[in-house]
């Protein structure tokens, strides 16, 4: 079974090159998915269709039929949507819209990455197998979300099943509580780790006392989570093809590396701006200086008490805002 290889580079919407996307992982997602050869596959969280547009062409081979969900699918996820035909978006939450899809052999789990959002999705697809547990992927079962919770929407999440929230807080890696720097989210939980808590926990919770299913999980690309009934059929060409890959150390130590990185880079590029518009105000406030009378007026009084030398001059300023040679 040859490795899919994405037919576009899954970071083309990634400016920052967070590596967010499920794409990423397509050398390893989408064998499974032949392996399991599902006649249609749910994906829950699709956004903007980066991971679907390859679903797409999967399905153009397979014959599979894609549903993408989604409460609020952006323009390029709509407009393919509408020119394939093997595709059908449901613009809804996945506690909604799971009741409502027929069952499927293969579910993408993706969208809100909360222990709460997770746990009922499982539970919803398992309460629709007709037979056995269908092959699940899970996405971000690494950090930072494996053991802290974070929300698109919090007022959706029952009250008592929310975390305690840190508004656009940022996390770095080791560090339980939110740091002055790293990875920003909007609505992380304020404490990583404890009971429901996290995608890693949830999945762990589900799985816990099933001796009839697998949990694999492939510590790349903050991590993709891969949950297969025993006694399905393909079960063992899953475990030859996931073995190696199953809590790699190796890539668990490239994983901590990349993460330490980002997030590193990305408090970097968060200090730079904060600089440059401190830059940017304080040529301001020089310039109206400049512009006022009534510095004009203090640089003369200086010159008067100092005897002909003043304590600053419009030379000063000028230099100091790149106009001007300072010698």
């Amino acid at each position: 079974m040859a490795p899919y290889a994405p037919d576009y580079d899954p970071m083309e919407t990634d400016p920052g090159r967070w590596g967010h996307s499920l794409g990423n992982l397509a050398e390893i997602l989408f064998p499974c998915l032949d392996a399991a050869a599902p006649r249609s596959v749910v994906e829950l969280g699709a956004y903007a269709g980066d991971l679907t547009r390859m679903l797409v062409a999967w399905a153009r081979t397979s014959g599979a039929r894609v549903y993408a969900v989604d409460p609020a699918p952006q323009p390029a996820l709509v407009a393919l949507a509408q020119e394939r035909p093997e595709l059908e978006l449901a613009r809804q939450t996945s506690h909604h819209a799971l009741p409502e899809i027929p069952p499927a052999d293969a579910y993408i789990v993706d969208g809100d990455h909360n222990y709460y959002t997770v746990a009922q999705e499982l539970a919803l697809i398992a309460a629709g197998a007709p037979e056995r547990m269908p092959l699940v992927l899970c996405h971000d079962v690494c950090w930072p979300h494996a053991r802290r919770d974070s929300y698109y929407t919090p007022e959706e999440i029952p009250a008592e099943h929310r975390q305690p929230l840190a508004e656009g807080a940022y996390l770095w890696p080791g560090d339980p509580g939110t740091h002055d720097g790293g990875l920003i989210y909007k609505w992380p939980a304020k404490t990583e780790g404890g009971p429901a808590n996290g995608v890693l926990t949830a999945i762990e919770d589900f799985v816990e006392g099933r001796d009839d299913l697998r949990l694999a999980i492939v510590p790349a690309f903050f991590g993709l989570g891969v949950i297969w009934a025993k006694s399905a059929p393909y079960a063992d060409t899953l475990d030859s093809l996931l073995g190696p890959w199953d809590r790699n150390p190796v890539l668990e130590r490239l994983e901590a590396n990349r993460v330490a990185h980002l997030a590193s880079r990305e408090r970097e590029a968060a200090r730079a701006a904060w600089c440059a518009q401190r830059s940017a105000e304080k040529d301001f406030l020089l310039r109206k200086l400049l512009e006022s009378g009534t510095f004009s007026l203090a640089v003369s009084l200086s010159r008067l008490r100092q005897r002909g030398e003043p304590a600053f001059s419009t030379e000063e300023v000028r230099a100091l805002l790149g106009e001007s040679d300072p010698a």
